[in-house]
């Protein structure tokens, strides 16, 4: 997949189909609009996305909001889908002040040779986000492109949005999250070195510290899965996850991302890994000594292992 970040001069040469929007979550809604894209394929079509880096809300209220996906996984996930392009248009106040009518005219028509555009209900863009469908529409025949305007997708009588899915990420509702995502609420990251304790009391943990930006649920313990990423392929292993601090051990720093894995002794520092989040289990706690915390931990990887083994 192409990355084009941090330029607005940048050209595709061929034909696209394009789908625009923040996609944070990359939840069912998003993946209806995708597939819509990813069918022009068949046609010749480049399939193609459209983001802003940073989003509008980040650039207008200078707060780095916490996000379902981060970029790195959205890239991820966006060539997993098998998108070719994916533009990470710069955001600031010259190019959020851009009319409605010239991003169509010169980004999406111009710079992008857009041929099918699929579009939300809810699409906005441009000065003051006074673009939307309606607009699309109008400059359809005089750029030449068609435009497909994709209807929400519902769970439950309720449209799944990104602010929807993270309702139900900060309630700790991980398998309400899934049904909403499609798959189960990840984190992904790189292991790194923790203090060891885990293997100091017979049970090894991968650790991974999550980018700044990732919404965590709430913390505790959740039953789990690793996907640790080969080349090629992928291997998963089950495992019970502690999110948080380790008020126990630690000195409340730096949240992080700790995962048992079930008969797994390997080294993997360094690699990436996905961890997949099914169930919380229970809330973080802190123990009197590390003797208490051993046990619980027993107890803890006990009933991992019941879920996990498919007893949900």
């Amino acid at each position: 997949m192409q990355v084009i970040e941090k330029e607005t001069l940048f050209q595709l040469d061929k034909p696209s189909a394009v789908a625009i929007g923040k996609f944070d979550g990359i939840h069912r809604g998003h993946q209806s609009l995708l597939r819509h894209v990813l069918e022009q394929k068949e046609k010749g079509l480049k399939a193609v996305v459209f983001t802003f880096d940073p989003s509008p809300a980040v650039l207008f209220s200078g707060v780095c909001l916490p996000e379902l996906t981060t970029k790195q996984e959205k890239r991820k996930l966006f060539e997993k889908l098998g998108i070719d392009v994916l533009i990470e248009y710069p955001l600031n106040l010259t190019t959020a002040a851009m009319p409605a009518e010239d991003f169509i005219g010169k980004v999406l028509a111009g710079r992008m040779n857009t041929t099918y555009i699929a579009a939300g209900t809810d699409l906005s863009f441009g000065k003051e986000g006074r673009g939307d469908t309606v607009l699309l529409r109008k400059y359809a025949g005089t750029y030449g492109y068609q435009t497909e305007i994709i209807e929400k997708v519902c769970s439950e009588g309720r449209e799944i949005s990104s602010s929807y899915v993270r309702e139900v990420v900060k309630a700790g509702n991980m398998e309400k999250a899934a049904k909403l995502i499609g798959e189960a609420y990840s984190v992904r990251g790189v292991v790194t070195h923790g203090k060891k304790l885990g293997r100091r009391l017979g049970m090894p943990t991968v650790n991974l510290l999550p980018e700044k930006e990732k919404l965590l649920p709430p913390f505790g313990v959740y039953f789990s899965e690793v996907v640790i990423e080969d080349d090629p392929g992928e291997r998963v292993y089950k495992g019970t996850t502690n999110i948080g601090y380790k008020p126990t051990v630690n000195d409340g720093k730096q949240a992080g991302v700790e995962t048992y894995l079930y008969d797994f002794a390997q080294e993997i520092y360094g690699r990436e890994i996905t961890v997949r989040l099914f169930s919380f289990h229970r809330p973080e706690m802190k123990f009197a000594s590390v003797e208490e915390l051993k046990k619980q931990m027993a107890s803890d990887i006990a009933k991992g292992r019941y879920y996990n083994a498919g007893n949900r």
